[in-house]
């Protein structure tokens, strides 16, 4: 299948730029794998669409203000965009304008002058960077770092991103992008949920900055992924597996939570490890998986996800569990109904 089998018109006026005013106040598409039928809601409503004895799986991970700015000692401005932590005060990032940077240069950020440190370039327009001995590592971000709102929203962050550009039961820290199927959640949903007999269960995986690249090759099945950082505990594996297998119906809340599912029920992931991490047993390691045509779902039953970019592995994900032309028709028919697109947009409950 070609990647433009995956494309779509989209008006512009149509891709939010800033979250609704209340979150569970998004619109919801429920569309069914299986009919024809497109219903829409409020996503206030989404927990009557749960039944008891449903496992909901969440992606408890949280968006790190990521996006730096400081400057060259010659006064040239630099972004520096942290992508993953290596060890203590040691990233991978993105920088702009990279051209003009050099390895054991310094970015000075703040008022205070504090010093990034440049080391290697390592592929793919990453370096690895030290950030400032002076300050603990992470008082440096949260002070210093700005909220990495994707590139189609066409704004600088503002205050309230801190907290709308986050899930409600955001928990561990690592994502350059937020798992954005999690944003219409408010405590009283949740809430909602639980009362209805519904078992929530938390996943991680650190969402990296490869979510907002478009594919590139044509054919669909020669497109990779970046490898992103899974966190499991283990006895939430072993529930999900044992809902599996008594036919209990599992949700995934969002793409990067039906990625980890999915790679779980493959098998072990990359490089995976066993960590006691707060008296608990986890399980770490990285999935690249990419989810396309003909991709065999082992355990997802049902999917919550926004209402993606045109030619993403995101949209080509929900269009291999949902079908191409069902999704692009919702897709087409939430147009032409003034659905807000993307990250701060509307949502889907595709069962």
């Amino acid at each position: 299948m070609k990647l433009s089998d995956f494309d779509y018109e989209l008006p512009q006026e149509l891709i939010a730029q800033f979250p609704p005013k209340l979150r569970d106040e998004s619109r919801l598409i429920v569309l069914d794998r299986r009919g024809e039928d497109i219903r829409e809601t409020l996503f206030s409503n989404f927990p009557r669409f749960l039944q008891e004895g449903d496992i909901l799986v969440v992606n408890e991970t949280r968006v790190i203000p990521a996006r730096i700015f400081g400057k060259r000692k010659s006064g040239g401005q630099v972004e520096v965009f942290l992508v993953r932590r290596l060890s203590d005060r040691q990233w991978v990032a993105l920088l702009r304008p990279a051209s003009k940077l050099s390895t054991g240069e310094t970015v000075l950020v703040g008022e205070s002058d504090l010093g990034i440190t440049l080391g290697s370039r390592l592929d793919e327009g990453k370096w690895r960077v030290r950030l400032p001995d002076s300050i603990e590592e992470n008082k440096f971000i949260e002070t210093y770092g700005h909220v990495p709102l994707p590139p189609y929203i066409k704004r600088e962050d503002q205050p309230h991103d801190r907290e709308r550009y986050q899930t409600v039961y955001a928990r561990r820290d690592g994502s350059v992008a937020a798992p954005t199927a999690g944003l219409h959640f408010t405590e009283e949903v949740l809430h909602d949920v639980k009362r209805r007999g519904v078992t929530i269960i938390p996943v991680t995986l650190h969402v990296g900055p490869g979510t907002f690249r478009p594919l590139t090759n044509e054919i669909i099945e020669e497109n990779k992924l970046d490898p992103e950082f899974v966190i499991v505990k283990k006895e939430n594996r072993d529930e999900i597996m044992d809902a599996r297998r008594s036919l209990r119906r599992i949700v995934a809340v969002g793409t990067t939570t039906m990625r980890v599912l999915e790679s779980l029920a493959m098998g072990p992931l990359a490089n995976q490890e066993e960590r006691i991490i707060e008296d608990q047993t986890y399980l770490t390691g990285t999935t690249d998986l990419f989810i396309g045509p003909g991709f065999k779902f082992r355990i997802v039953d049902a999917l919550l996800t926004n209402l993606h970019l045109p030619r993403s592995s995101l949209l080509v994900l929900v269009a291999a569990f949902a079908g191409r032309e069902k999704i692009l028709n919702a897709y087409s028919w939430a147009i032409s109904r003034k659905y807000r697109f993307y990250s701060y947009g509307d949502v889907m409950f595709i069962r």
